[in-house]
């Protein structure tokens, strides 16, 4: 098993290193255009190895030849976001780098599956689907993970319980239009709406929305890092394992849900192939116009990027 990681930056080098310490493959390969830091960031890795007894192999590089025949391909290049900057912003740059690190990684490993974790994060696995020529099932969007996972750590300290007993739902695109669902978020089985009041949700709803930016103007020079890094590990876990999990991600959608050819936050089954099936859960008339509205927004970035 060889995973290879495209983007030497945090969100790259924190999922690199995530990877090795669960030893999801036998070499864990990192790629930059930056000469020096993909080499050096991967042999402090791998120097790591013996203390934390993982035998998986780190390799830095700048070209795609070490990258040959890798099973699985995580992409977080591209730029982050700035205080003052919503993903839309990032389209027109990101679209361009995705494109080209796609175009690269493909030519190397044409039967990978491919993770997307680059913002804007709906149209990007658009892009590289567009570009790589996969099938559906085989280029994946990391987002509902990550909005997921904001908001069950929110519901697990309004509550003062243990996250492990809390779990949530979101669906929609990655970013302002993403739709939460309380009435399928539970703690240890109870829907939250049972347990909260309906303005502690909708203050929860809002903050998990918000949860980016909030982040991003916490650290003013960059983005978040350890949470989307640990979401796209989760994936290639279950990926690697073939362990099925059902989880919330950014899939190409032709007809479910009503919707068509636009990349929307679903719950999806992760197996060996990648998305074993796509999960169509039932939705209230409020929650479908909320997820019509999200892809019809990510709809109109796809209209506007150029591939």
């Amino acid at each position: 098993m060889k995973i290879t990681v495209v983007g030497a930056g945090h969100v790259g080098a924190t999922t690199a290193q995530r990877l090795v310490d669960k030893e999801l493959a036998n070499e864990v390969v990192l790629i930059d255009v930056l000469e020096g830091i993909p080499q050096g960031k991967a042999l402090d890795m791998y120097e790591a190895t013996p203390v934390e007894k993982t035998d998986t192999r780190v390799v830095g590089t700048n070209t795609y030849d070490a990258t040959a025949d890798s099973e699985i391909v995580i992409i977080t290049a591209g730029i982050a976001r700035k205080p003052g900057m919503s993903r839309d912003d990032l389209m027109n740059t990101n679209s361009g780098i995705v494109k080209s690190c796609t175009e690269s990684a493909v030519a190397k490993s044409p039967q990978s599956i491919i993770i997307v974790v680059s913002n804007p994060l709906d149209v990007m696995s658009y892009v590289a689907l567009k570009v790589s020529g996969f099938e559906r099932h085989r280029v994946i969007g990391m987002a509902g993970i990550l909005d997921a996972a904001r908001l069950r750590t929110f519901i697990a300290a309004e509550l003062d319980v243990s996250v492990e007993d809390v779990n949530a739902f979101v669906l929609g695109g990655h970013g302002d239009s993403m739709v939460p669902l309380p009435r399928y978020s539970t703690v240890a089985g109870i829907p939250i709406t049972e347990l909260l009041s309906q303005a502690t949700v909708d203050r929860l709803v809002k903050r998990t929305r918000d949860g980016g930016i909030e982040i991003v103007n916490y650290l003013k020079t960059g983005s978040a890092y350890y949470a989307p890094s640990s979401s796209a590990v989760l994936m290639a876990e279950s990926i690697v394992k073939d362990k099925k999990r059902i989880l919330p991600c950014a899939a190409y959608l032709q007809g479910e849900y009503g919707l068509h050819e636009t990349y929307v936050g679903v719950p999806v089954k992760l197996g060996r192939k990648g998305i074993d099936e796509i999960i169509q859960i039932k939705l209230n008339p409020e929650e479908q116009v909320a997820l019509n509205k999200s892809a019809n927004a990510v709809k109109e970035l796809i209209a506007k990027v150029k591939i």
